[in-house]
């Protein structure tokens, strides 16, 4: 069964479920319900604490610490969320009724689950995200196990830009939508996240149409958060600077070559964490620009060639932890010769990182995704998410990555 083509169309049945029996459709919570709601101290999170305040929840606000005070070599300043709490808790005086936020600690876990196994793939050339684990095994992990153990009725909602509604193959549980502003969707980063969580979590800026209608709200209300501007920090952090300067500090510097194809030496690198696959090489004194195309670990090397280069356009990639969100998942034609269809994305949408593709499931569990359209600067480390139209299937690690030149070289 073919999905309809086009990124932004309704969902649609993998399978037939005729034959299943479900409970209730899954709905969120009803109004009084207690909301441990989360609070980053930006205008998001501020927006959607207020929106549920005002529909009738009883709103828990909560500031995550994901990160210990850092000594100054470290670039992120050491205080960046003391400020962020800060603004929280002025959000909570002023726009909520005074009620006292509650600081919840999870460097430590951030540190084990987050920041270390990020830190062992950057210095072995891979491109990871630490957003997407974020949100993976802390904010929709860690925190509801520490949060809903002790108040087993109580939900939590979050800023992201999502949505969640029942699923088409079982309404019992819910299922992972694009936002409707889509400019500013967030369900990749979120593909990965348990679906035990998102069973209890609520995304309250799912459905407005733009940022500036968040604004708008939060300017009405005369929050101080109004403009205050997005963060560009890794999750939680409070990365300010240059984000290799930041990795500096925990990663040695590594000096080796950047070569065009051919082999010939272009300049130098001092460690292969400082750069991404498909972004510009930053060399000076060439003809034309070029980009980083591959990083070989072994010879520690940057590869770098020309916009028009086939080494930048993925047209295949292998993910072995990828895991579907719905409990009905997958369909059984992944199995098959001819897989099953629907889009890939990696990266930002605002990337063009939207594809095509044809899914099937290798003997060792891995799923092999070919794309219809190559993708640019697509590399290992970061994550795919599969889609039906707005529908989030799941997500995963990209292991490895097939490119239009190895195609044509038979690899």
């Amino acid at each position: 069964m073919r999905f309809p083509r086009g990124p932004f169309v309704q969902p649609i049945r993998l399978f037939s479920t005729s034959s299943t029996t479900f409970n209730e459709p899954w709905t969120g919570p009803a109004r009084g319900t207690k909301v441990y709601t989360c609070m980053s101290g930006g205008v998001d999170s501020s927006v959607a604490a207020r929106l549920l305040l005002d529909r009738g929840f009883d709103v828990k606000p909560i500031f995550m610490r994901n990160w210990e005070t850092l000594d100054e070599l470290s670039g992120s300043g050491g205080c960046e969320w003391e400020r962020d709490l800060e603004d929280v808790r002025r959000i909570c005086r002023e726009n909520l009724g005074g009620i006292e936020p509650e600081l919840i600690d999870l460097s430590k876990e951030y540190w084990q689950q987050v920041f270390e196994p990020a830190l062992e793939s950057w210095e072995k050339g891979l491109t990871p995200n630490p957003d997407v684990t974020c949100n993976q095994r802390i904010k929709f992990r860690a925190l509801p196990d520490r949060l809903l153990v002790r108040d087993p009725s109580a939900w939590i909602a979050t800023g992201h830009y999502a949505r969640l509604l029942p699923s088409p193959l079982n309404p019992s549980e819910p299922a992972l939508y694009r936002a409707s502003y889509i400019n500013k969707d967030q369900s990749h980063y979120l593909s990965t996240s348990p679906i035990s969580a998102l069973q209890r979590t609520m995304f309250p800026l799912g459905e407005f149409a733009s940022k500036d209608d968040v604004r708008d709200l939060a300017r009405k209300w005369n929050m101080h958060t109004k403009d205050k501007r997005d963060s560009m920090g890794i999750c939680f952090v409070g990365v300010r600077k240059a984000f290799s300067g930041f990795l500096d500090s925990y990663i040695p510097p590594s000096p080796g070559n950047i070569e065009d194809i051919n082999g010939k030496v272009l300049g130098q690198h001092q460690g292969l964490w400082k750069y991404t696959v498909g972004e510009g090489a930053r060399l000076s004194g060439l003809p034309e620009k070029l980009f980083v195309a591959r990083k070989d670990v072994e010879r520690n090397v940057v590869v770098v060639v020309p916009k028009s280069s086939p080494m930048l356009r993925c047209v295949g990639l292998r993910s072995n932890d990828f895991a579907f969100i719905s409990s009905s998942h997958p369909p059984s034609s992944i199995d098959t010769a001819e897989g099953f269809t629907c889009q890939a994305q990696a990266r930002s949408l605002s990337m063009g990182s939207l594809s095509d593709c044809i899914v099937k499931r290798d003997s060792d569990g891995s799923l092999d995704i070919r794309l219809d359209s190559p993708l640019m600067g697509v590399s290992p480390g970061q994550t795919v998410a599969l889609y039906s139209g707005n529908w989030c299937l799941g997500g995963g690690t990209i292991q490895s990555i097939q490119t239009l030149a190895d195609r044509m070289e038979g690899a």
